[in-house]
């Protein structure tokens, strides 16, 4: 049995997708039993777990042989202060159980502990999920391309693409559908102890490519709009981002510019095969049905 948490987000849905396209049983566990009713005609089992209640995480994993774990993004009040309850949960309920093996969702980047804003909640995640499981595997993917559905509107309407990051640095980017199916491999797979493996797309991108892409995808052009640091903050604000939340953000986008948010010399490297206009494609066609 493959468990897998944060179904309903991006990189935890298509972990659960790819995993059932193996024809693997699978368990899906949601924080409210009324996001189940997607999944009711897949075949999945379905658990019901607040991800920083050991308990009903220990029970989500029962009788797992495997499991995809992560931190979901934050939303409100301290990223730090629920990496810390979430990520002691899940160790606590994986050890209690014996997991024999963990995929943790993690990110390029996060092999810094400074300097990379919300990333470095993925610093303590995996230090507080080393050893958790007989064996852990902490996959760290790049930016993901679905992030930019966050600017879809201003680029169907006005033409732009507005961006945190230099319009010409190109960065590790990938599709969750590889996330999805690079987890679902790993699980697979057969290895022991501790490993890191970093996932990019076909190549690395920018904010430019990205643009290039929607614009080939919409046919018609699409400038990139380098949105200044100064104006960033009052940009979420608007957005409703709570403070706490819009300042590890930013943190991030300064780790990007930093060049800190980068493949880790010498750590195991993968790529997707799932191209950036494909992915770009899939971000519209999500808008147009929904």
């Amino acid at each position: 049995m493959q468990v897998v948490f944060g179904a309903n987000g991006r990189a935890g849905g298509e972990t659960a997708r790819a995993l059932i396209e193996r024809g693997l049983d699978v368990r899906i566990v949601l924080r409210r039993a009324e996001q189940a009713a997607a999944w009711r005609d897949t075949g999945v089992q379905i658990a019901i777990a607040r991800m920083d209640n050991e308990d009903e995480v220990a029970a989500a994993l029962e009788g797992a042989t495997g499991a995809f774990l992560l931190n979901p993004p934050p939303s409100v009040g301290n990223p730090h202060e629920q990496t810390e309850k979430i990520g002691t949960a899940l160790a606590e309920a994986a050890r209690r159980m014996q997991l024999p093996r963990a995929v943790v969702l993690s990110s390029v980047g996060a092999q810094h502990a400074s300097g990379t804003g919300v990333i470095t909640t993925l610093n303590r995640l995996e230090t507080l999920l080393d050893g958790a499981a007989t064996a852990t595997m902490f996959l760290r993917p790049g930016y993901f391309v679905e992030s930019w559905s966050e600017v879809a509107e201003a680029v169907i309407t006005e033409g732009v693409l507005p961006t945190f990051m230099a319009p010409a640095q190109k960065i590790p980017m990938v599709s969750t559908i590889d996330v999805g199916r690079a987890a679902a491999q790993l699980l697979a797979e057969d290895w022991k102890g501790q490993r890191i493996v970093e996932l990019g797309g076909p190549e690395d991108w920018s904010a430019s490519d990205v643009a290039a892409a929607f614009a080939r995808a919409l046919g018609r052009p699409v400038t990139p709009a380098f949105v200044p640091p100064e104006q960033r903050a009052a940009m979420l604000a608007e957005a409703g981002i709570p403070k706490e939340t819009a300042d590890a953000l930013l943190g991030m986008y300064d780790g990007i510019a930093s060049g800190k948010v980068a493949f880790e010399p010498g750590v195991e490297r993968r790529r997707g095969t799932v191209s950036l206009v494909a992915a770009v494609e899939r971000i519209l066609s999500a808008r147009n049905s929904s």
